[in-house]
């Protein structure tokens, strides 16, 4: 043995040692099931993300000087800064929801009459009120929802927790995405990638259809022992050459994707192939309604995966003009969101409920931005809504929260929180408690400096855990 072959061979196989320990992974497998920090009902969570920014006061934020002050000039925004305080400030007229609000369940939530279907799940339901993002523009405000920071570059929420929870299925993604058919998301897969983490923490894109990966089927003529020889000359490369080098995650992701893809192509078949749900099931989703069948197939296939051990699932909700930005025509637009995601909603957290796995799924609906209660287009006979960075309204049902409790509160307008200010890293914190980790002890080195997803740290959201 050679000098150069001692130091490789102890040096850095030591090194690849303490990296394989580091992620307490069986046979280096880096998605390989790990301990919760912290005791928690919660194993799997499906993210429900809304893009454009809802309206909160027409949907779930009841308030009655709405109406009292319809069409007037609104009084300006107290406690607010940049966009928000100067449109608050230019002439304006308030816009009232032009839908019913009533009370419902034994919580007596307020909710609009646009989400009827929801309205009866109103009990497992946890909100949060008032909750601030760091800017008033989508790109940054959908950065900061979905991975902490309003930059690119960070780790997304789904990639943390794959960082720090591993999969309980070795034969599918540990993170699955799943985009709407009708375009792709502000960001695109920086909102569901690693970041600074290793590579093969990074979200799985699921296509829309009966194909929701590539060359998932094996070529004509490839049997199985075949491709296995092929993978396992292309893994003795691979291998080879990340052992001259270090820093090659993305290298040993590609490695691990590629044992992943082979397994897949016996069970993702099956997950995705929902000819195996009752009518009863494919009906509760809305999948017999052209409507609500794109939204409704991707909660359906969000059941399944959560059913089958991946431990997080993102939806997307909203592209190009059919987005959640409804900045005029509110009236006529809002509807139609609505429309599309309130049966498959309700559906997914009856169907888990059902089924025991709503105890084990946290369920999380979000947007990257609430609206305004007033419009500076005073022209207009069709007004909307603009950004509001300080009125997002989130809700989460499932996986150890307190089902009917809500915390927060908006002023009386619905433009910011009426007490003291609810950032949005606090709910992040919560997120990763109810998912058993500790905000604290899920960092990761990087450029000098300990990252976590909450940053400087968040308060956990107590008011709204069991």
């Amino acid at each position: 043995m050679t000098r150069r072959d001692l130091l490789s061979k102890s040096y850095l196989g030591l090194g690849s040692l303490a990296f394989a320990d580091l992620l307490c992974a069986e046979d280096g497998n880096p998605l390989a099931a790990r301990k919760q920090h912290l005791p928690a009902k919660a194993k799997s969570c499906i993210f429900l993300f809304m893009e454009g920014g809802v309206s909160q006061m027409d949907l779930y934020d009841y308030k009655p000087m709405l109406l009292k002050y319809a069409g007037q000039q609104m009084p300006k925004a107290e406690r607010t800064v940049g966009e928000l305080a100067t449109f608050s400030a230019a002439p304006n007229r308030v816009i009232p929801p032009y839908w019913k609000f009533a009370q419902h369940g034994q919580s007596g939530r307020w909710m609009s009459s646009l989400l009827p279907n929801l309205a009866t799940c109103s009990d497992d339901l946890a909100f949060i009120h008032g909750i601030k993002v760091d800017n008033n523009n989508h790109g940054p405000a959908v950065y900061h929802t979905l991975t902490g920071s309003q930059f690119p570059g960070s780790a997304s929420i789904g990639a943390w927790m794959t960082y720090g929870l591993g999969s309980e299925n070795r034969d599918l993604p540990g993170f699955i995405v799943m985009g709407d058919r009708r375009g792709a998301t502000i960001g695109g897969a920086s909102v569901w990638g690693n970041g600074y983490l290793p590579a093969a923490y990074q979200g799985t894109l699921f296509r829309n259809g009966s194909t929701p990966i590539v060359d998932l089927t094996p070529r004509p003529g490839m049997t199985e022992s075949a491709q296995r020889s092929e993978l396992d000359l292309l893994n003795w490369f691979n291998t080879r050459h990340a052992a001259e080098r270090t820093n090659t995650s993305e290298l040993d992701a590609r490695i691990a994707a590629y044992e992943l893809a082979f397994r897949m192509q016996t069970k993702a078949p099956e997950l995705v192939d929902l000819a195996q749900e009752s009518e009863a099931t494919k009906k509760l989703y809305g999948l017999d309604d052209a409507v609500t069948e794109g939204f409704g197939s991707q909660c359906l296939l969000a059941r399944r995966m959560v059913e089958r051990g991946v431990r997080f699932v993102k939806l997307l909700h909203g592209a190009g003009g059919d987005r959640w930005d409804d900045h005029g025509s509110i009236k006529e637009r809002l509807p139609v969101h609505c429309q599309e995601i309130d049966k498959p909603i309700a559906g997914l957290l009856k169907d888990l409920k059902a089924r025991g796995l709503l105890d084990s799924t946290l369920v999380v609906w979000a947007s990257e931005m609430g609206r305004t209660p007033f419009d500076n287009n005073l022209v207009t006979d069709k007004p909307g809504r603009d950004h509001n960075q300080y009125g997002l309204a989130i809700w989460m049902a499932g996986g150890g929260i307190k089902p009917g409790s809500t915390f927060g509160e908006t002023d009386d307008f619905s433009v910011r929180a009426a007490g003291d200010e609810i950032p949005l890293r606090d709910v992040h914190a919560t997120l990763l408690r109810l998912m058993g980790l500790d905000q604290n002890r899920l960092t990761y080195l990087h450029a000098g400096r300990y990252k976590k997803l909450t940053d400087i740290g968040g308060r956990i959201i107590k008011e709204i855990i069991a």
